[in-house]
């Protein structure tokens, strides 16, 4: 097995706001979990080891579970693409938890997905799914610049096919049968993402407009979602508050870097510092 690290292997701050952490704590502990997308492991090693879960993980990438074989009960290689893909993990599969962090964006048909990763849950149980949102402030900045252009990393990776809008999310759910019980923002300032150098570049008066838009630091949304005929009232997303945040010294580091190395040094210094278990976000 090869010792480079992996694109999408990153350690998790387990108490930290990002996304990665709140899929663990919306997890919860002892639980049987179907990991749909599970990478390197980044989530899934943490649930294994702190959160005490049995898993069972699926992936295209056979490097990625080679590397989970000491915390799976199971894993697949297959690609959610294929609709055939249900038949090989095993229909009669049921779990306490399906788990997708930032997969549904990788595919062609989401909702397709959803529906099928809904039929493995047991009785009372539930979905853990984050997914991007790509109506950031930064992205529309972007936008306004004529500057659509994908990256390695973050709202725009380039392995990134479909996007979602606060309404799309919700309407992904209720498409595939689901309700949405809980859900969590991820809030980003534009100068704490990946586009940092892109909006500094904005005017105040284009930032003045983008302010306008309350889901604008948005980054990511993560959901907790059951089947629609389960009990309890759904959450509609685009009733919920957007709360402020208080960035970390990290993030006023980062986005320093970020605003002021040329972009393939940036890079460099964030894999350099991967290496180290210090992440930069964006």
């Amino acid at each position: 097995m090869s010792d480079k690290r992996h694109k999408y292997e990153y350690q998790i701050e387990q108490e930290s706001d990002s996304g990665p952490a709140r899929v663990i704590r919306n997890v919860g502990i002892y639980k049987s979990v179907l990991e749909i997308g599970s990478g390197p492991g980044s989530i899934t090693k943490p649930l294994f080891s702190e959160s005490r879960c049995r898993i069972t993980a699926v992936d295209i990438d056979s490097e990625s579970l080679r590397r989970l074989e000491s915390c799976c009960n199971e894993t697949f290689q297959l690609d959610l693409n294929d609709e055939a893909w249900p038949d090989i993990v095993g229909r009669d599969s049921r779990f306490d938890v399906v788990v997708a962090a930032d997969v549904l964006e990788h595919l062609y048909a989401p909702l397709s997905v959803l529906k099928a990763m809904k039929a493995f849950l047991d009785t009372n149980g539930y979905m853990v799914i984050s997914l991007p949102h790509v109506a950031h402030s930064a992205v529309h900045a972007c936008l306004l610049d004529e500057n659509f252009e994908y990256g390695d990393f973050g709202l725009l990776d380039r392995t990134h096919i479909r996007f979602f809008g606060i309404k799309n999310i919700q309407n992904l759910f209720e498409d595939a049968g689901l309700k949405i019980v809980h859900a969590e923002f991820v809030v980003r300032d534009p100068r704490h993402t990946e586009f940092a150098g892109q909006w500094a570049r904005t005017s105040p008066e284009i930032r003045a407009v983008l302010a306008e838009n309350r889901f604008g630091m948005v980054y990511q949304v993560v959901v907790k979602a059951v089947p629609s005929e389960a009990e309890g009232e759904p959450i509609i997303l685009m009733e919920l508050p957007v709360l402020a945040r208080v960035p970390t010294r990290r993030d006023t580091v980062g986005a320093f870097l970020r605003a002021h190395l040329n972009p393939a040094i940036y890079a460099k210094l964030r894999l350099a510092a991967a290496k180290l278990g210090i992440v930069f976000r964006g």
